[in-house]
């Protein structure tokens, strides 16, 4: 038996690692420290903790530990565990491989550029990642437009060019138009372009277009020129500061009371040359410096390249070590960087702008919905998770009840679930609602990571106050506080408004009356479904049993080929003479006693 209390006392105050593990011995969060006994008895005192730490410390029943000679060695082995085993309270960040890449074969004789979200160990040279795959499908349209480079995904010589070379798309490698020489010098503008170098490839064609010009070369010079001024623009639209900095990453955050986004700009010799953002859940709740450091860990100890600078809007814990690690893997200076004023300070609240803008985008209409809600319905939390409850019945018989879940303002079909009702025999809804919902709450205490999750922040009953006070009772059983609100229906059976356990009426916007309404036509369509599945099934089950020579196997097979009693109605004999084990006067008996 773990006890929590004595394992901490024999805690050493050396730097380690932490691994906090549920009672299904699941690890659901990594962390590092520099002194093991002071950080992870933190966490177990009465003090001010954010929610996800509360949610997190009420989960762990045991907890083990990993001594490091340093605290380098500490941060290198948390991040390894937390990209191995993805704990749920830990920042996770999506592999790398999942979003688009610029790749170059620069191992081939004729190298082309290809689109792709998988990186390999193949010499390959990569070029991202980007977070909008039409930015790089629209980087690499522009190359293959501006440079005359095969065309083909699969490189093999011919008798004759193909219809790029005529169209002054490729130089024809092909058949030998071009030396690996004069082809490799495209190949290294390509990849100055894609790192920024916009300036250099443009000395480089000037010079190229006098050249061709004093050779009386008018069309090759024109084509030049126009590659040159092609570059131009896309290097204007890159621009985007007076930065004299070769390469700086500008990390912005923005968080609201249901996500955080983190945004990235690489930039690239003053140039802006792709950009990345991050939302992470379950983090609002955290300081902006927490969110920073658990971010560009996990983010930049999985890296291969690194830019000189890292710009931040706060300070970070552990920032010398990790400056230290990234110096380590770069093989040269990384620095973090918090600027207080002029052009860096404006690039970084340009990316907190950004990281606004794109979270507002994600959430906005949902947001609106779920903040609009706690306040007209007056609950002390956001409404996140929000549960439905209805009970069906034909005069008292097949009883069920069905419940459906909206998170953030979403409805969840894969989330709903249905009971049949155990302890009640007669028609009584509200005691009906009482079993359910108990049996619900039960399930979510006893096994927290169970197929229901957490408990809802809010319950709504199809139906009025006798509907809230059964469920208030069911809540009560387990001293959990959970605000339960009834849809009340007029007389088209449809809502027409909340109700409160004091019988108040709530007065609803258009829009949050539209969201209850497809909460209730949910719920009730998967209650009625489930009663529905229950009679078809009884019904097949009690008529088929009833003729003699049905047995179990034959009647399987018959609802297997026609799938219900009416399709065996509409079967002809013959239909019917086909399934295995049925003979002409089984069959003639099965069609008389159906009809």
């Amino acid at each position: 038996m773990f006890n929590i209390n004595e394992e901490l006392k024999k805690l050493p105050s050396k730097p380690g690692v932490y691994i906090m593990k549920d009672k299904n011995d699941n690890i659901i969060y990594v962390g590092k420290a520099v002194s093991l006994k002071n950080r992870v008895t933190q966490y177990f005192r009465k003090t001010n903790k954010t929610t996800r730490i509360e949610k997190m410390v009420s989960l762990i029943d045991h907890f083990e530990y990993i001594v490091t000679d340093n605290e380098a060695e500490a941060l290198i082995l948390e991040c390894n565990l937390i990209k191995k085993n993805m704990p749920k309270f830990n920042v996770l960040l999506k592999d790398d491989k999942t979003y688009p890449y610029i790749k170059i074969d620069i191992k081939s004789d004729y190298p082309n550029v290809f689109y792709t979200r998988t990186i390999k160990n193949d010499g390959a040279k990569y070029f991202g990642p980007y977070a909008n795959p039409g930015a790089a499908k629209e980087m690499i349209n522009f190359i293959k437009e501006r440079f005359q480079i095969r065309q083909c995904r699969v490189f093999k010589s011919n008798k004759r060019a193909c219809l790029n070379y005529h169209i002054k798309r490729c130089l024809a490698p092909c058949v030998n138009y071009v030396s690996k020489e004069e082809y490799r010098k495209q190949i290294d503008q390509i990849i100055m372009l894609l790192e920024g170098r916009t300036d250099a490839i443009i000395k480089e064609l000037e010079n190229e277009m006098k050249i061709s010009a004093q050779k009386q070369e008018y069309e090759k010079a024109a084509m030049l020129r126009d590659k040159k001024v092609a570059i131009e623009r896309i290097s204007l639209k890159q621009k985007v500061s007076n930065i004299n900095e070769k390469a700086i990453d500008v990390i912005g955050v923005y968080k609201n009371e249901l996500s955080v986004c983190v945004e990235i700009f690489f930039v690239r010799n003053s140039k802006m040359i792709g950009r990345e953002h991050y939302f992470l859940n379950n983090m609002q709740g955290e300081e902006i410096s927490t969110i920073l450091s658990d971010f560009v860990k996990q983010y930049y100890m999985q890296k291969e390249e690194f830019p000189s600078k890292i710009m931040l809007q706060e300070d970070i814990e552990d920032r010398n070590i990790i400056e230290h690690l990234l110096e380590q893997k770069a093989g040269k200076k990384v620095e973090f960087r918090i600027p207080q004023k002029g052009e860096k300070l404006r690039f970084i609240e340009m990316a907190i702008n950004n990281a606004k803008i794109t979270l507002e985008n994600k959430t906005k209409d949902k947001q609106d919905l779920v903040l609009n809600l706690k306040q007209v319905l007056n609950l002390q939390k956001l409404p996140r998770k929000i549960e439905c409850y209805d009970i069906s019945n034909i005069s008292g018989d097949y009883m069920v009840a069905g419940m459906c879940v909206a998170i953030d303002g979403v409805i969840k079909r894969n989330l709903a679930r249905r009971f049949k009702i155990k302890t009640v025999f007669t028609q009584d809804d509200p005691r009906c609602l009482e079993e359910v919902v108990t049996r619900r709450i039960k399930h979510s205490i006893e096994n927290p990571k169970g197929g229901f999750g957490e408990l809802p922040n809010v319950i709504f009953a199809d139906g009025g106050i006798t509907q809230i006070r059964a469920i208030k009772r069911a809540i009560d059983k387990y001293n959990v506080d959970i605000p339960v609100f009834g849809m009340v229906k007029d007389d088209k059976h449809r809502s027409k408004n909340l109700i409160d356990e004091n019988r108040n009426i709530i007065k609803l916007t258009e829009e949050q009356m539209n969201f209850i309404t497809r909460l209730q036509d949910e719920v009730h369509s998967v209650a009625i479904e489930y009663n529905r599945k229950l009679r078809e099934k009884d019904t097949s089950k009690s008529m088929l049993d009833r003729i003699p020579g049905i047995g179990k196997k034959r009647k399987q097979e018959l609802l297997k080929k026609f799938g219900s009693i009416e399709g065996i109605k509409e079967a002809s004999l013959e239909e019917i003479e086909k399934i295995k084990g049925i003979n002409a006067d089984l069959a003639r008996n099965i069609k008389e006693f159906l009809d």
